[in-house]
């Protein structure tokens, strides 16, 4: 029997529903497999595995909680924690999903899905700590919605997934830490400093390989962009936004300045 290429193994963590088998086993994905990039793989079912909890509901119906209270910050903690899940398995997915592009596509993206898994286990943690467990709030799955939206497509994937729904993380680290620090939660605005400093890395991945794609179509990426997002109905961006953090994720001035919102020109340099 042939060695297994890398595509088909991220297939094993991402049909897992157990959410701390799942993190495991990314974390356990071997890095010297063969890539297979020129494999066609079929379409599996039943992933992403999901758990029985947390219930999934549309994101408005999800309560705002204080964090002055230990079950307000858990909330906020288990929030975190199932985005990083669904950027496990966003990771994940599109590594297999895609065929044909360069080796280095797929190895970038394996290390964003190990990253994300150290991120969901260390959030995780710090909620056992509180008395709560991934699966006691309810959560939303507008990012796996968006991930459905954009199956057939790297290039909409690519814009509208790493450079759109993850990098409003990036936005919204420093008043995420800045609660966590408030009330004196070290541990969680700890977290949040390595999630932000990794995510910079991911956000800068899809920014890469979104111009790749353009290049190869022969595409302009800020319009491409805005075309991608108006055909998807992405959602609108607002601020605040990190402009330190977005530039250091690769965003162009072209691209800051899309954003409106009168970004500070030492950004725009």
């Amino acid at each position: 029997m042939s060695e297994p290429s890398l595509r088909r193994a991220v297939l094993v963590p991402l049909a897992l529903a157990d959410p701390v088998h799942k993190a495991q086993a990314t974390l356990a994905l071997p890095t010297d497999l063969p890539v297979g990039a020129l494999e066609v793989l079929t379409s599996p079912q039943g992933i992403p595995g999901r758990p029985v909890r947390p219930r999934l509901v549309p994101h408005t119906a999800l309560r705002a909680r204080g964090v002055g209270t230990r079950e307000g910050r858990a909330a906020l903690i288990h929030a975190l924690a199932h985005i990083e899940l669904n950027a496990i398995d966003l990771a994940l997915d599109i590594c297999w999903r895609f065929p044909g592009l360069p080796d280095a596509f797929y190895t970038d993206w394996l290390r964003v899905a190990r990253e994300e898994a150290l991120h969901f286990t260390l959030l995780r943690e710090h909620l056992l700590g509180l008395g709560f467990d991934y699966g006691d709030f309810d959560a939303h799955a507008a990012l796996w919605e968006m991930a459905q939206r954009t199956a057939h497509d790297v290039l909409a994937r690519l814009a509208l997934v790493p450079r759109t729904l993850e990098a409003r993380g990036l936005d919204a680290s420093p008043a995420v830490r800045a609660k966590l620090a408030g009330v004196g939660d070290a541990r969680g605005a700890d977290i949040i400093d390595l999630i932000l400093r990794d995510e910079i890395g991911h956000v800068a991945i899809g920014n890469r390989w979104y111009r790749h794609v353009c290049a190869e179509r022969g595409l302009e990426p800020v319009a491409t962009y805005a075309e991608l997002a108006r055909t998807h109905e992405a959602p609108r961006l607002r601020g605040p936004f990190n402009w330190a953090a977005r530039r250091a994720a690769g965003f162009e001035v072209a691209e800051l300045a899309a954003l409106g919102d009168n970004p500070p020109l030492h950004h725009l340099e």
